[in-house]
């Protein structure tokens, strides 16, 4: 029972930490995508409800495996030596969402499972291992971002696909320029990143050629005019010593961008790209 207690509240204190620093956008885009795509609102109540187990599963599976560096680091004291002081609790609460995620795609649709693996897969693998190579910190990130998003629709859904690719070449975007804003303490910790071993300047051109990729995307396949103001935003100015407001004004660009598809999407129930029939 006091494991059972442990481990409740180590997901509570997961799901109060990442709501306040809003890093659950891919359920709200997600949701999003449900309401574009004209979901009947029980289907949208249990995908949300999917997504939420899902995101928590992989910030538990995060915090798990980082726990011994944030003690060091001293991060969020309270949570982390809460957590490192019930280890089996926090495995017992991560195997018992996997577990409910199991029930509920096998229940309602096994198209879930796909998320469900692929989305807790990727995050445990980027931070164990992923996330300290080279590269392939940008490839797990571009496969989260399509992993996570991919509970809004049955996996039947073809234009369903086409956005959450779409989510996928930001999340590539987000994650190289998130990794240019760590260079200098990854650097100092010994971590090898994208940016540690590119270099500054040469993570900012494989960003700035990301941007253009996710941008063309767009163009051909989902909007013509969202593509276009996509492809204007790679001109933004990055000075290397403000990279988090680049960052910011990056994800507010790209936000809107697929707010503008969504809604498109919603109107029509087809993509406006230069290619789409």
């Amino acid at each position: 029972m006091i494991a059972v207690a442990a481990a409740l509240r180590i997901v509570l204190d997961v799901f109060v930490f990442r709501l306040k620093k809003l890093e659950m956008a891919n359920m709200g885009a997600a949701v999003a995508i449900m309401v574009a795509l004209h979901l009947e609102i029980s289907d949208i109540a249990v995908r949300s409800f999917f997504a939420l187990q899902l995101n928590l599963l992989a910030y538990l599976t995060n915090d798990y495996l980082d726990v011994d560096r944030d003690l060091k680091a001293g991060r969020e004291p309270t949570k982390t030596h809460f957590l490192a002081g019930h280890r089996r609790s926090a495995l017992f609460a991560q195997w018992g969402l996997f577990a409910l995620l199991i029930v509920i795609a096998a229940v309602y649709d096994w198209g879930l499972l796909i998320p469900a693996i692929f989305g807790a897969g990727i995050c445990w693998l980027y931070t164990a291992k992923l996330k300290h190579m080279p590269l392939w910190d940008l490839v797990a990130m571009t496969a989260w971002g399509i992993a996570m998003t991919a509970v809004a629709f049955p996996a039947s859904n073809s234009l369903g696909w086409l956005i959450v690719l779409q989510l996928g070449l930001f999340s590539t975007c987000f994650e190289s320029i998130q990794v240019l804003r760590d260079h200098d303490e990854d650097k100092a910790a010994g971590v090898v990143t994208t940016a540690v071993l590119l270099g500054p300047r040469r993570t900012l051109l494989l960003a700035r050629s990301c941007m253009v990729i996710a941008a063309v995307y767009a163009f051909l396949l989902l909007h013509v005019g969202v593509g276009g103001w996509l492809l204007a935003a790679v001109l933004l100015p990055c000075p290397l010593d403000r990279v988090s407001r680049y960052w910011n004004q990056v994800k507010m660009v790209q936000g809107l961008g697929l707010a503008t598809i969504l809604a498109s999407v919603w109107f029509h129930s087809q993509p406006s790209g230069w290619l789409s029939p």
